[in-house]
């Protein structure tokens, strides 16, 4: 159902007989550079240039002229009314006109950008600039329009005023008029058919309130309708298009109502009052089955959030050093407690682990031992395999807003060190991470949706199988004999790999876990963890302990 704005409608001008005329189409968006503008009123002193003599054959705008638009329209964007009407022919009614369009259309803070100054014959200058109308809770109509300035007969500039300078199409007869459509909040349910409320899954309230008015948000319009009759002459802009979701039937969403009320309780349960989020989805094409946050409500950092994913990052790391031979999984690669590149690196609690494997030093988490193989990598490699197999830096199509993550070439043969083990300048979330783990599971990368049929426009290659074969291995050891035992006691043959990041040297490690099992791969982030297997660990174990093996 479509109605008229709550507000007044934006009533500009005098109410003038009603006569025909022809109907004029909207005008065409245009695209601006913000500029700021603040130029004092007043003529050509003011403009600070005094009194100047001008050619009355010069083509070019008197400086003067220019400044007093470009004033008039920093004040009229700057809600300084009164000061914009102060500078027209019309002071009052100027004021006035512009005050309704604001508010008859539920207009807050304008954009008004300035272009050109050009000089008419008869001594007119007008400067055109682009308008950017926010529209409460609809979204920004933007169009062009003139400011037309005119030498009065004490030699000063003002506004010429009238009403098509606010707009091109506002006149005597013809006004506008913002209308909303009711576009109440549609049934959301999973992947089964079960309605999913914000009630009953706290996390789901940000992505539910997305999915209002068929998934394209608030709908309505700005008309241009004829002052007396009110009869509608054309339509200036449209808000929040439909989507091809039909308006009165549920939306469906790959998520899985058992999986979610599992993911809120774990973290309401176990992540001690910390900033946490979690994702859980299907490795066989990454439909999202879970998505939670601590706090419930507010950012999505589960899917928005920009972390450094430490050492659950070496599943990558791991994967490029495998996929060139430059590393096997029986080869001794000693881990130190200590490794300088410009700065010392250390293991967790100082650590060490003499003569090990690099099948240890991944279980255990060894810092140094990866960073010791730096050299086997080129400086953009470690990015071009997270992009190619991962997907990771792509653009993902997820349904909702998502960071799809970034792993930057290495300034400097210290940013590279801290690179191998997802430090540096890499970022992920519990989105990508998840999905990092599902394609090491699988081989291939899918990209997460929680939407079914989610446009894919990402290209990538699968792992080779006995890359895959080697992840696979490592990860299940990480889980039986290395620091993500904390779901070693539940069924089924869990992989996973633990991650702690350092976030700055005044505050704890994020703590992280990534797991597999199954067709499920999961991950969790918990803000000042300080271990991955310490925070992390009871989250997903109260997950998992929570859920079948497998989703329907």
């Amino acid at each position: 159902m479509t109605r008229p704005s709550s507000s007044p409608d934006a009533d500009f001008g005098h109410t003038a007989p009603h006569r025909h005329r022809n109907r004029r189409p909207g005008l065409r968006a245009g695209i601006a550079v913000t500029v700021v503008v603040a130029v004092a009123a007043g003529g050509a002193y003011a403009a600070g240039l005094g009194p100047v003599e001008r050619d009355e054959h010069d083509s070019t705008p008197d400086p003067a002229a220019t400044a007093q638009a470009r004033a008039f329209l920093a004040d009229w964007a700057g809600g300084r009314l009164g000061s914009a009407g102060s500078r027209t022919t019309s002071p009052a009614r100027a004021q006035e006109v512009l005050s309704n369009f604001t508010s008859g259309l539920d207009i807050s803070k304008p954009e008004l950008t300035p272009a050109r100054a050009t000089k008419k014959d008869d001594g007119t200058v007008r400067v055109a600039f682009t308008a950017k109308m926010p529209v409460k809770g609809l979204g920004t109509w933007t169009y062009r329009s003139r400011v037309p300035v005119r030498e009065q007969k004490n030699g000063a500039w003002k506004v010429d005023w009238s009403l098509s300078l606010v707009h091109p199409h506002l006149s005597d007869t013809a006004k506008f008029r913002l209308e909303r459509e009711d576009t109440p909040e549609p049934e959301v349910t999973d992947r089964n058919g079960k309605s999913l409320t914000g009630d009953a899954h706290p996390s789901l309230q940000p992505v539910l309130s997305r999915f209002a008015g068929g998934g394209s948000g608030p709908r309505g319009a700005i008309r241009l309708v004829d002052r007396v009759t009110g009869e509608v002459e054309g339509t200036e802009t449209v808000f929040g298009k439909k989507d091809g979701q039909p308006s009165d039937g549920p939306v469906t969403t790959t998520l899985d109502a058992t999986w979610q009320a599992a993911a809120d309780k774990a973290l309401a349960g176990t992540a001690d009052g910390k900033n946490a989020s979690l994702v859980a989805l299907r490795v066989d094409n990454g439909e999202i089955l879970a998505m939670a946050n601590s706090p419930a409500t507010g950012f999505n950092r589960a899917v928005s959030g920009t972390y450094a994913p430490g050492s659950t990052w070496k599943i990558v790391t791991s994967s490029a050093l495998l996929l060139k031979n430059a590393v096997a999984p029986d080869d001794v690669v000693d881990c130190p407690k200590y490794l300088t590149v410009g700065k010392e690196f250390h293991n967790v609690e100082t650590s060490e682990f003499p003569g090990a494997t690099f099948r240890q030093d991944f279980t255990k988490s060894c810092n140094t031992a990866f960073i010791s193989l730096r050299g086997k990598l080129g400086d953009a490699e470690l990015g071009d395999v997270a992009r190619e197999y991962f997907g990771v830096g792509q653009e993902w199509h997820v349904g909702i807003p998502s960071f799809d993550g970034s792993v930057p070439v290495p300034k400097d043969e210290t940013e590279k060190a801290a690179s191998m083990i997802g430090q540096g300048r890499i970022q992920a979330n519990p989105l990508i991470m998840a999905s990092v783990t599902a394609t090491a599971a699988s081989g291939r990368f899918h990209q997460p949706t929680i939407l079914p049929g989610a446009e894919d426009t990402t290209s990538t290659k699968p792992l080779p199988s006995s890359v895959v074969t080697q992840l696979r291995t490592m990860m299940r050891a990480t889980v039986t004999d290395g620091t993500a035992h904390a779901l070693a006691d539940l069924p089924g043959a869990i992989g996973a790999k633990t991650g702690t990041a350092e976030v700055s040297e005044n505050e704890p490690n994020n703590g992280w876990l990534v797991a597999r099992r199954g067709n499920v791969a999961v991950a969790c982030v918990v803000e000042q963890g300080v271990t991955g297997g310490g925070s992390a660990g009871p989250i997903l174990h109260s997950l998992l302990s929570a859920v079948p093996d497998d989703p329907s």
